[in-house]
């Protein structure tokens, strides 16, 4: 079962990676960043979905 936190984690990490393909295109240093840390807060997002995914199948 997939869980708010998981879906919303990988938004961010499609947002963040999007982000960061423009500001590289484009040559912005700040949007290339802004990316990179959009998509590293999608994937901790998304692997706190997965903990609590886990910690609700085990119960």
């Amino acid at each position: 079962m997939v869980n708010k936190d998981q879906v919303a984690g990988v938004a961010k990490q499609v947002k963040g990676s999007v982000k960061e393909a423009a500001g590289k295109a484009t040559g912005n240093r700040q949007t290339q960043a802004e990316g990179t840390g959009d998509r590293t807060v999608g994937k901790v997002q998304k692997a706190y979905g997965d903990v609590k995914d886990k910690v609700k199948k085990a119960l």
